[in-house]
């Protein structure tokens, strides 16, 4: 059976030898369920909730009082959990099963975490409570200010940023603020490796930073006798990522610490890939200025959607004076965040936000932390690099490494393998998805042709993994076979949508529903995908 596509609806259905549809009656595939927009489900008139009409008043609207409908779908309450609960069974989720999206480490989230953070205290404070009643977040925050000062081996941290690219904002803030104390704001240049995070040069930019590309090496690492070469009084810092986005370790980082110090520059350390050395290496003995640390990457908190996220910044003896206010401090009238900053000289910087961080993310945090104790932390990072280099072993048998050599957090692949099969990597993710796997990151990083970057995690069980390596390993052997390049064309054929034109879709989003003028067919026109 091939799979089809219904244009108008979106719907799955089968093709018969002879060329015609025959779908089910329902749209439905068993328990694959069929779902329509819940505008598409609405009745005027129909609430969940009884509501008494409210009193006839006058009105202080301007004569802009609303005199049509609000446009909200009208459903009973049953309606509306069964719709959201249909379209929570079509996400996967790291709850489900290997989530291998390298660069952003998925990571499950114990359970711990969640009731810690839902204890009465933490769970229902609020942010514009008097400071004197939220004694106990203080501490907490301060609690996981000394875990991540420790852990890195840095004098400061920085707790409000929001996200790691907030972060990576607060960061590169200091270095300008402490540019400018020195009186050499002419520095403008930034140096950003070809293997890091596309947020650093971005990141640079928006600061009115000129960003300056250093080549890597054919081995995957930063190009050091390219990078000295681009070293001069104009120099502001160089954003670098390690592990970097190749999942390699940088083995040249204390070589490049001194030639940036050397000439005046700070090292910003992108701290995106922490997972892999926390409790193994401190960023502060490498020779970093300062580093933004995802707590949902390295730390297990959950992220995604656009959040939420927390991105505290590490800052040496060098920058700790430029942090942005407050610093949560106690003195003797207790816990407090002081607007005064640093308690050393310095001009700190403003405030990167209305409030104090994020607290619900601060509290798992620090509950993994504790739970795991300096020494599980460690071997949180072991675990995470056996992982990786357990997958790189496997699939190296039918894929083609994109570097040699044993790797980090990360297996990173190119797609040599697929060379002359007619099936590109975007084919073989979306064959993936009907292996019930979620695909791994794609086309990243640049430097390496065809990218398919694997990211596991310490969380998942050898099983676990080997069904993850055997599906992998099924679909490269298929490709190279040559004998089912349609199939890979087609693919996804078992998800509740087809593969969509992604860049129809991002260039032309629909992104409001309108009503349609047509009504709705008995039998809904369907057509073979090509």
């Amino acid at each position: 059976m091939v799979q089809s596509l219904d244009r108008s609806q979106g719907r799955s259905g089968t093709l018969s030898a002879s060329g015609t549809t025959a779908p089910t009656f329902t749209g439905n595939r068993a328990l694959q369920l069929e779902e329509k927009l819940i505008f598409e489900m609405g009745q005027p008139g129909r609430c969940g909730v009884d509501l008494p009409e409210p009193p006839k008043i006058a009105d202080r609207l301007g004569g802009l009082r609303r005199r049509g409908a609000i446009g909200l779908p009208g459903l009973a309450e049953p309606q509306v959990v069964q719709h959201y609960t249909r379209l929570s069974q079509k996400n996967y989720a790291i709850d489900m099963g290997v989530y291998p999206l390298g660069s952003c480490t998925m990571k499950h989230n114990p359970r711990l975490n969640e009731k810690i953070a839902r204890l009465p205290g933490f769970g229902d404070i609020h942010p514009l409570q008097p400071q004197s009643t939220v004694q106990g977040a203080f501490e907490l925050i301060d609690e996981l200010a000394r875990w991540l000062k420790t852990l890195t081996g840095m004098p400061a941290v920085a707790m409000s940023p929001a996200a790691g690219a907030h972060g990576e904002m607060c960061g590169m803030m200091a270095i300008a603020a402490a540019l400018a104390a020195r009186g050499e704001s002419q520095r403008k240049t930034v140096l950003v490796p070809e293997s890091a995070h596309g947020t650093n040069p971005a990141t640079a930019a928006a600061l009115g930073f000129v960003v300056k590309p250093i080549p890597a090496t054919d081995d995957g690492h930063v190009d050091v006798e390219a990078l000295k070469a681009a070293l001069g009084p104009d120099v502001a810092a160089i954003m670098l990522t390690n592990p970097n986005t190749c999942g390699l370790f940088e083995r040249d980082i204390r070589e490049v610490a001194e030639a940036v110090h050397a000439v005046g520059a700070y090292f910003y350390c992108d701290g995106a890939n922490y997972n892999a050395i926390v409790g193994r290496v401190r960023p502060g003995d490498l020779g970093v200025d300062c580093m933004h640390i995802n707590l949902h990457k390295t730390f297990s908190t959950p992220h995604g959607g656009g959040g939420p996220g927390s991105g505290p910044v590490v800052l040496s003896d060098r920058l700790a004076a430029y942090a942005p206010r407050p610093w949560v401090i106690r003195d003797t009238n207790g816990w407090r965040a002081a607007e005064e900053g640093a308690s050393v000289d310095g001009q700190p910087l403003g405030r990167l936000k209305a409030f104090h961080g994020q607290m619900g993310m601060f509290t798992r945090a620090l509950s993994y932390m504790m739970s795991h104790g300096a020494d599980g932390l460690k071997q949180v990072a072991e675990d995470a690099v056996l992982s990786a280099n357990y997958i790189m072993a496997r699939l190296s048998v039918e894929m083609t490494p994109a570097f040699g050599g044993p790797c980090m957090h990360e297996a990173l692949f190119d797609d040599s393998f697929l060379k002359d099969t007619g099936v590109s990597t975007l084919d073989f993710a979306k064959a993936m998805i009907d292996e019930g796997f979620h695909p791994m990151t794609m086309y990243f990083p640049l430097v390496v042709h065809g990218a398919l970057l694997i990211e596991p995690t310490e969380t998942q069980p050898k099983e676990s993994l080997d069904q993850f390596c055997d599906a992998l390993l099924h679909l490269a052997r298929k490709a190279k076979s040559g004998t089912a390049v349609e199939e890979f064309h087609a693919a996804p054929t078992m998800a509740p949508r087809r593969r969509l034109d992604e860049t129809l879709a991002a260039r032309k989003p629909v992104l409001r529903w309108k009503p349609s003028n047509n009504p709705p067919t008995d039998a809904p026109t369907r057509q073979a995908a090509e």
